[in-house]
């Protein structure tokens, strides 16, 4: 080492330590008589130090946990002030009084279309004090202590931060909404995160549900058809509609190189808004030891990694609500019959303040199931009528624990850790959890918190409606008028009503686990997961083209051997289309019979390469043309060989070039581009893309019916230039293994960078990274930290 940098290090690494002296336990520093005294970053008071690396990605070292959420709430509120102070503004119930009644909130918190609905939800929350009922909850079946302490110390960090810096953010410069917030502030941001598949979902629903007037007739033909629900509820619930998704894989030993495990997470999250991820490494010292990625607002981080253990996430086919369908009492549709027995709903009352300070009231009726909900967002009405109504049941609305099975996570030992962590915590609402550790060994568990809903308890409770409905999407609509059908509690869950560790979907040492957002089944295809309830997903049905490519791809990966993170990482960037393998040869050999007057198309898609490179050329074409084809025919007129649960990888195949709609949707891609002055050869990259400052970023990546890996659900304007920006896709990647030494081989992408402050220096630093398929060497072990060439060190302090 030059003796230039050897002297930097030792400036800094004696600067540290007297930073962190009384940081870690033991250690003191000398007072203004000689004698030893506590060190503390101010006069008493919650502190921490941060060390930044490159790409603005800060090291929290504290003492404690209230010190180390203190150094977290900090650093998020540097990179994302304005976004998280929106998203406070969301969970009080205030965005009417701010924004506008009329206007809409991001959709990071909830599923309401409009800031007065998403205000009567959260501040009906506020009003009934469901959180602080939950925070008294004793663990497990409540928050820990640590969790508290966390929580107290990151709203002491935002809140300093905020007295200390000027904010620079356009979007909320000057703004009177940017307040300080307290610790059941940041707990309601948590609870509203963990109902984000029940309640959240059901948001307009629940709070524009309106009895019918008492002398309403009953009419047998309102609503919709059961089989008009049954396909909502599907399509509700369907991956390939959902915001949010991912694809995650654990190698085992008996694959990698090295014999230890590796482990590739590719969360794709929302690009913008509350839902996005922001990177951290958290360190109590004896404690605690974790580097990853937390959704904006929380205190921990969610999905990552530490010296002996990787994991991720990936969003799961569990349905975390049940309907309890209500009869109700003749005359009085407030009143609902149990065991023919009246029972009445409990009218809430709930008062929100328009910008110009209106008062705007209204009621919401809440029964022992839960609220009383009109549907299940505008695709899915559920009638108040004058015989009946639906009731939501949404076990997470009990569930503050999702925070502290990431901290059972972040200080797992091992894939058994992992597995004890979940079943111990039981906090994960709605995803599935894959692992991998440094002895080689790999975890995939469905450990989401779900209304017990027992096939057998649906076969025998199911109203007519859900004799329909739960088949179809998992949905359970149940008899709410016999208690003979509620849910009942299994042993081991921490709460009633849910299901317990031991009827999880679980696969350990896989040579690969895999999930791309479908159901259990095919975590692995040579070792098919069976024998779980409908509610947790289906068994033997058509997988998603992004699951039957990504099956491919990593059994490929561990058939060949000797996989090393260098693997991991061209598989996240090869960018091939699944759905081209299937298709493009059918459709270049149909072209010319379809399109006579039009030999470049055909040409074009002759030439393409299969995949959604940036420098692809005929990728935007197949988009187009592919778009248009699934949207307009049905599955199983698309293809000639129809979906077999005996080859669940290879079908449905066979593209089906005679069916009704595929000439057009060829014509239509390609008049489509020439219209928008865009050549069908184009390369990708020109059409595209993100601005950020002023400059035009590619991004590469394809869309769900496409099945790339890389996900990328990108924003068509045509007169824009293409694809001018991206809703949600690839967000927090990481490639993780072991070599034997005391660091972990960590390489990781934040696609949408640290920051959404156009002014910050790491608003679009890693969005460049991605578009040249570059990768972050994480500093995980304190050596690789002190030597960053960008380090920058900060004590923070109230």
């Amino acid at each position: 080492m030059p003796r230039r940098s050897r002297g930097r290090l030792a400036l800094v690494g004696t600067a540290l330590a007297a930073l962190t002296a009384g940081l870690v336990p033991g250690a003191a520093a000398a007072g203004p008589d000689g004698g030893a005294r506590e060190h503390r970053p101010s006069d008493g008071g919650l502190g921490a130090v941060i060390r930044y690396t490159e790409y603005g990605v800060p090291h929290i070292l504290a003492k404690d946990y209230a010190g180390l959420g203190f150094g977290t709430g900090w650093a998020q509120a540097a990179d994302q002030v304005c976004v998280l102070a929106d998203g406070f503004v969301t969970v009080n119930g205030e965005r009417s009084r701010h924004f506008g009644a009329s206007g809409a909130p991001d959709g990071s918190l909830s599923s309401a279309t409009s800031n007065l609905s998403s205000d009567l939800y959260f501040r009906g929350v506020k009003e009934a004090g469901t959180v602080e009922a939950l925070l008294r909850t004793p663990a497990p079946a409540g928050p820990s202590r640590e969790l508290k302490e966390l929580m107290r110390g990151w709203a002491a960090g935002y809140n300093a931060w905020l007295r200390k810096n000027r904010v620079t953010d356009p979007a909320c410069t000057g703004a009177a909404w940017v307040r300080p917030v307290t610790a059941l502030d940041v707990a309601r941001r948590g609870f509203a995160v963990s109902v984000l598949g029940g309640q959240g979902r059901a948001v307009d629903g629940i709070t524009a549900a309106r009895p019918p007037a008492a002398a309403s007739p009953a009419r047998a033909a309102d609503g919709p058809s059961p089989e008009a629900v049954a396909e909502a509820a599907r399509a509700l619930f369907a991956p390939e509609n959902a915001t949010m998704g991912s694809n995650a894989v654990a190698f085992s030993g008996a694959t990698t190189a090295n014999g230890r495990g590796l482990l590739l997470g590719n969360p794709h999250y929302p690009w913008q808004g509350g839902r996005r991820f922001w990177q951290s490494q958290q360190t109590i010292p004896g404690e605690l030891n974790v580097s990853g990625a937390s959704l904006l607002g929380t205190t921990v981080v969610g999905i990552g990694f530490n010296d002996k253990v990787a994991w991720s996430h990936t969003v799961a086919t569990g349905v975390p609500l049940n309907l309890h369908q209500l009869t109700l009492v003749p005359g009085d549709p407030t009143a609902y019959l149990v065991d023919g027995k009246p029972e009445r709903m409990t009218a809430r009352e709930v008062t929100v303040a328009d910008r110009d300070g209106t008062p705007v009231t209204r009621t919401q009726w809440w029964t022992r199931y839960g609220p009383v909900t009109g549907g299940l967002g505008a695709s899915l009405p559920l009638p108040w009528t004058a015989t009946t109504a639906y009731a939501l049941n949404d076990p997470n609305a009990a569930n503050l624990r999702g925070s502290d099975t990431a901290l059972g996570l972040a200080k797992a030992r091992s894939t058994r850790d992992v597995a004890e962590a979940l079943r111990r915590t039981q906090g994960l609402p709605w995803v599935n959890t894959i692992a991998a550790d440094s002895a080689g060994r790999t975890y995939f568990g469905q450990a989401q918190v779900l209304p017990r809903i027992t096939d057998e308890l649906a076969e025998r409770c199911s109203t007519p409606l859900g004799r329909v409905v739960y088949p179809a999407s998992g949905v359970a609509v149940l008899d709410g008028a016999r208690t003979e059908c509620a849910l009942g509690s299994d042993p081991d869950a921490v709460q009633p009503g849910i299901f317990g560790p031991a009827r999880i979907p679980v696969l350990t040492d896989a040579p690969y686990a895999v999930n791309s957002n479908d159901s259990a089944w095919l975590t692995n295809a040579d070792r098919p997961l069976s024998g779980y309830e409908r509610v947790f997903g289906t068994v033997g049905t058509q997988r998603s083209m992004r699951t039957r490519g990504g099956i491919e791809d990593v059994a490929a990966m561990a058939a060949r051997g000797g996989l090393t993170v260098a693997d991991l990482q061209r598989q996240q960037f090869a960018n091939r289309v699944p759905a081209a393998g299937l298709a493009a040869a059918d459709l270049a050999a149909a072209c010319p019979a379809v399109l006579p007057a039009d030999p470049e198309a055909c040409r074009v898609l002759g030439a393409w390469d299969g995949t959604m490179d940036s420098d692809s050329r005929g990728a935007l074409l197949f988009d187009r043309f592919w778009r248009r084809f699934t949207a307009s025919v049905p599955v199983a007129q698309q293809w000639k060989v129809p979906f077999s649960a005996a080859d669940p990888v290879g079908t449905p195949r066979g593209l089906d070039t005679g069916t009704a709609g595929f000439a057009k949707a060829l014509a239509d891609a390609a008049a489509e581009l020439r219209a928008a002055g865009i050549p069908l050869d184009a390369p990708l990259r020109d059409h595209q893309f993100v601005v950020r400052g002023g400059e035009r970023i590619p991004v590469s990546g394809g869309t769900e019916s496409l099945g790339v890996w890389n996900k990328t659900e990108a924003v068509w304007n045509a007169a824009g230039g293409g694809y001018v920006e991206v809703a949600h896709g690839t967000s927090h990647v990481q490639a993780v293994g072991w070599d034997g030494g005391r660091c972990p081989v960590a390489r990781t992408l934040l696609t949408y960078s640290q920051s959404s402050n156009p002014v910050s220096p790491h608003s679009s630093d890693q969005t460049r990274l991605y578009a040249d398929e570059r990768w972050v060497t994480s500093r995980f072990c304190e050596k690789d930290i002190l030597r960053s060439p960008a380090l920058r060190v900060v004590v923070v302090g109230d």
